[in-house]
């Protein structure tokens, strides 16, 4: 039976730290990194078998590489699971977000998670593996500029949704986990890159309308996170259950507010749901007229 798993984003946060909770558990672990001094980190700092390998999920090349790598390794016995957690985040309105960029978030965090789901799935099915997805309680609500991250995160449910049912002929599990509020260097960069959109690529009427709203809601999530997020170790700890249980769920929704706040979109209505949001985030809900239609940009 394998005991082998290849985990992609794992340089930071929840991939780092699922990718040492499963060495821990005697799984070796593919973990792929883009920067070769953070592989060299994770493997120090386990206490199992840790083999970094390149991947990128936007680049096709790499992606088979690293299949052909593992597939090597594993020979017959195939890949015990896929673990996809690559991930981008910045924050924008709608209105504003330059298309390419919001490509560039489907690219990263949607289609790249399909293109290496696609290119490990004989291996998984090999061995009758798992697939987890590491999503997002974004997958099943949107907060006020964060759509270009959620319309991906809401896309990957889909996603494994179609997944679970497909490869169910074949005994391959599919799960989704979906961290809530988390404490990782995630929210600092989701700072630091939306305060350097509203200075840098914002047009000024842009800038006008939305930077004071922007910068005031990502510091708001982000100052959350650190207050009543979960360690990046209770996330990784759901993946770890994901991977091991004799029939794992479909759905984990951990951390943060996660089960709460995936639960309240079941029950309440849209505008109830805007407004608590809006309250949450220190957001005025009344409503701004503007005699203009266009941005200058």
């Amino acid at each position: 039976m394998s005991r082998t798993v290849m985990i992609t984003g794992t340089s930071s946060g929840i991939g780092r730290a699922s990718a040492l909770a499963l060495a821990a558990r005697g799984f070796t672990v593919f973990a792929g990194i883009r920067e070769a001094a953070d592989g060299e980190a994770l493997r120090r700092a386990s206490r199992g078998e840790i083999v970094p390998v390149y991947v990128d999920v936007t680049d096709g090349e790499s992606i088979a590489a690293a299949a052909v790598r593992v597939e090597r390794a594993t020979g017959a016995a195939g890949l015990a699971g896929l673990v996809n957690n690559a991930g981008i985040g910045a924050p924008w309105p709608m209105e504003l977000v330059p298309l390419d960029e919001f490509r560039r978030h489907l690219e990263v965090n949607l289609t790249g998670q399909l293109a290496v789901t696609q290119a490990f799935l004989p291996l998984v099915r090999r061995a009758r593996g798992r697939i987890i997805n590491v999503g997002s309680e974004g997958g099943r609500i949107t907060l006020p500029f964060l759509g270009p991250i959620t319309s991906a995160k809401h896309g990957l449910v889909s996603v494994t949704d179609a997944l679970r049912m497909e490869l169910r002929p074949w005994g391959v599990y599919v799960s989704i986990v979906e961290p809530g509020a988390t404490q990782s260097t995630a929210p600092a960069k989701l700072v630091e890159n939306g305060r350097r959109a509203v200075a840098e690529l914002f047009s000024p009427q842009g800038r006008a309308d939305y930077g004071a709203m922007v910068e005031h809601v990502i510091g708001r999530i982000a100052a959350s996170n650190q207050r009543t997020g979960s360690p990046p170790e209770v996330i990784a700890g759901a993946v770890v259950k994901a991977m091991t249980a004799r029939r794992p769920r479909t759905r984990y929704p951990v951390g943060g507010h996660a089960k709460l706040l995936t639960r309240l979109r079941r029950v309440l209505p849209d505008r109830a749901m805007d407004a608590l949001f809006a309250r949450m985030l220190g957001l005025s809900t009344e409503r701004r007229v503007h005699p203009r239609s266009e941005y200058v940009r």
